[in-house]
């Protein structure tokens, strides 16, 4: 995988000795796996998947310690012990990966692999959103600790919607046993095949060539790999990151929004201040139906949901006079009216004077979470209605980013059921 005298030229996809589970290892391979890191945030959430199996991925993507150093340390020991015991085996030979999910509702396969990374003026990957720094040197020292790539992160393309190349090798891969085939607690069923067949390897990485990705999730993590390659400097497994690349013209992502959690803001506090500045009603529960509510009201404009005192609030129709001196100007039209844009630009910044910090803003992607911690801690949970997909091409192919953690596309891929050592290329 030298990308030395190679022009970069769209996507370019390298097979990779992966790392898996041994099945005979552990319990079984769904007591192994985990939602991505930022989605397990919460500490019942990480008790859980440690007492499934005593091999569970969150012990690598998530440890736990008395501080950074040490969560990295034991990560790096975890993960050299669990080689050692022949927990985690590499595959004899370079492969692409197929990768399946599905549930009642969709079906999603996508191609893993180590992607050459490209500068941001490349236009090859386009991201979306901001990313927080301290996330992402949180995320830069646990990759250096452990010199592997723990979990792939999720990029779209869309393909011409034909059987043929990517598509094409999919579905003859996908007609064959998998490596592995498990389902999850949350009703998904995942499998997964090696490509490698060099020809068939070939015919996806040529199709794959003209493509441009959009980061559906992992920002951190690609700012992660950007920022570890610019330290390493000279040629080297440094220059690739772990990815799966779903084509969406085939296979549809959900769109799901983020909700904040505001730590030391109480609802009687979020609410006072909205006078005069925004409509504030109150709506039935219990939380679904509160949250129809939201995407009626979403529907005509700025709107959000408070909980955390026992209650629903509405919060709509914000001033436009308040809008026009808080939402920066010079702006795309699309993102002056994002939700979260409003939220970030006048509501924390301006009304509620939070500052976008660890200790005063949580990020939770479950609804229902963000409302019973809010009501538990006296805080205010600000629930967010999805933004469109089309919207969000449409500003990253134009540059613009969106105010971080905007967008939660899924199906995200389980953690733990192929990993990318450093050391083996």
């Amino acid at each position: 995988m030298n990308p030395s005298g190679h022009e970069r030229q769209g996507l370019r996809l390298f097979p990779f000795r992966g790392l898996r589970y041994v099945p005979e290892r552990v319990g079984s391979l769904s007591a192994v796996t985990s939602p991505p890191y930022d989605v397990v945030v919460r500490p019942d959430g990480l008790d859980h998947l440690e007492s499934a199996d005593p091999h569970n991925i969150v012990r690598l993507i998530l440890p736990r310690a008395g501080s950074p150093a040490a969560r990295n340390a034991k990560a790096a020991r975890t993960l050299r012990e669990w080689l050692a015991e022949g927990v985690l085996a590499a595959d004899p030979e370079p492969a692409l990966y197929v990768y399946e999910q599905r549930d009642a509702d969709i079906l999603q396969r996508g191609l893993i692999g180590a992607l050459e990374l490209s500068p941001p003026s490349a236009g090859t990957v386009l991201p979306h959103e901001d990313v927080m720094d301290h996330v992402v040197a949180d995320r830069a020292e646990l990759m250096r600790a452990t010199a592997a790539h723990l979990e792939p992160l999720l990029l779209t393309y869309r393909g011409d919607g034909a059987r043929s190349g990517a598509t094409a090798v999919l579905e003859r891969v996908t007609a064959r046993p998998p490596l592995l085939s498990t389902t999850t607690e949350d009703g998904f069923s995942h499998r997964l095949w090696a490509i490698t067949d060099t020809a068939e390897q070939a015919e996806a990485q040529a199709d794959l060539a003209g493509r441009q990705a959009l980061i559906a999730d992992g920002h951190h993590r690609w700012a992660t790999y950007l920022r570890l390659q610019q330290e390493h400097g000279t040629p080297g497994p440094w220059d690739f990151g772990l990815v799966l690349l779903v084509d969406t013209a085939r296979y549809s992502l959900r769109v799901r929004a983020i909700h904040r959690l505001l730590r030391r803001l109480p609802v009687a506090g979020a609410v006072a201040a909205l006078d005069g500045l925004f409509r504030v009603r109150d709506v039935p529960g219990p939380l679904p139906r509160a949250l129809e509510a939201l995407a009626e009201a979403a529907g005509a404009g700025n709107a959000f949901l408070l909980a955390g005192d026992g209650a629903f609030r509405l919060v709509d129709r914000p001033d436009a006079g308040l809008l026009d001196r808080t939402v920066p100007a010079g702006r795309p039209a699309a993102w002056r009216a994002l939700d979260a844009t409003v939220l970030h630009s006048t509501l924390l910044d301006r009304v509620w004077g939070v500052p976008d910090a660890p200790e005063d803003v949580a990020y939770l992607h479950d609804a229902g979470a963000a409302v019973e911690h809010a009501e538990r801690t006296g805080a205010t949970a600000v629930l967010m209605h999805p933004v469109r997909e089309d919207v969000v091409r449409e500003l990253a192919g134009q540059g613009v980013m969106m105010p971080r953690k905007s967008t939660s596309f899924g199906p995200k891929p389980a953690s733990g059921l192929v990993l990318r050592s450093l050391t083996l290329g």
